[in-house]
């Protein structure tokens, strides 16, 4: 089968590619062609958030496999297995973050030599600014090589953009235009499907529409406010909801990249919620640690709403009515 790249997926060091080049299980293919008349189109998708909309938009024409899914794992901390591997070799569209959010899926996508077509979602959300650049974050104990996993204190490093939030499934408006770029690869792949597959992406933009309307509505309602998160996961959403979060740049930063937080930054979360009077704390459930355990007991202890985010879909849910759920979850604790 013959493939062709939409959105490639940020360049690897070499010695990142050579590292899983020998669990590749497919040749690089020529671009070009579509998938076969009638054959299912293989999607993979880097946690089950990008592979539901997909599903939602492919339907029977599609068969999903998404790499992270359910609550339990953090994807931050998730190691690529040979069955990864293997599925993105087989693969005819994969849609990864990017971002720095899933280093390993670049590099299995890389070392695969699939001619996969890649969607990034970082790269189509409309989100990144023009002159974002990447920075390589080092950190001792981690390694996205599944082959090498063992190997404690080997480094591994993070692709990550300066200043950006990666969560980018947690804004609508980039949602729209990445669902717009799964579309317009399945129509691509399965031109034989295309109207199907065409109405389904309507369907599934137009009650994304509707989740727009319903955030401005709470917006209008709560009146705007500060919030301090555990982690930026939700901070898209919060903004469309009126509320700006002010935890300090680099307490987040910090957490994010594992670097430890200084006791001086932590205490200045914690003096926005005794002091402040922040209306709300949003907390990563996927993340745990001694940081977000004081945080969240502050904010019980000062009677702010504290309102659960996750990474990846809660059992029984599909994008739409996670993130319906989120919304509404957010103007119930601070009516």
């Amino acid at each position: 089968m013959h493939r062709r790249v939409l959105v490639p997926a940020i360049a690897l060091t070499a010695a990142g590619a050579l590292a899983l080049a020998g669990c590749s299980a497919a040749a690089p293919t020529d671009p070009g062609t579509s998938a076969p008349d009638g054959a299912t189109i293989q999607v993979v998708a880097v946690t089950d958030v990008y592979g539901d909309i997909a599903k939602q938009i492919g339907g029977d024409r599609v068969e999903v496999t998404s790499i992270v899914s359910g609550t339990a794992v953090d994807p931050h901390e998730y190691e690529a297995s040979t069955r990864d591997q293997l599925a993105i070799s087989e693969a005819d569209l994969v849609i990864l973050n990017g971002g720095g959010f899933d280093d390993f899926m670049e590099q299995l996508v890389s070392a695969s030599g699939t001619g996969a077509t890649v969607i990034e979602a970082v790269e189509v959300s409309g989100l990144l600014p023009e002159d974002a650049e990447a920075h390589d974050h080092e950190h001792e104990g981690e390694d996205a090589d599944a082959e090498h996993a063992e190997e404690a204190g080997e480094e591994h490093e993070h692709h990550h953009i300066e200043g950006f939030n990666e969560h980018v499934w947690y804004s609508l408006h980039a949602v729209e235009h990445i669902a717009e770029a799964i579309e317009g690869a399945l129509v691509e792949l399965d031109p034989e499907g295309a109207a199907d597959i065409q109405a389904a992406a309507a369907a599934f933009l137009g009650d994304l529409e509707a989740l727009h309307d319903r955030a401005h509505e709470v917006a209008d309602e709560l009146g705007g406010g500060e919030v301090v998160a555990t982690e930026p996961v939700s901070d898209y959403l919060l903004a469309d909801l009126g509320l700006e979060d002010v935890t300090p740049p680099d307490f987040l930063e910090a957490v994010e990249e594992g670097t430890g937080v200084g006791v001086g930054l932590l205490d200045e979360v914690l003096s926005l919620i005794t002091d402040h009077g922040v209306r709300m704390l949003a907390e990563n459930t996927q993340s745990e640690g001694p940081e977000a355990e004081q945080i969240r007991a502050a904010a019980q202890a000062a009677g702010v709403p504290i309102v659960a985010f996750s990474e990846t879909l809660p059992s029984g849910e599909d994008y739409l009515s996670w993130m319906s759920s989120n919304i509404e979850a957010v103007a119930s604790a601070l009516r």
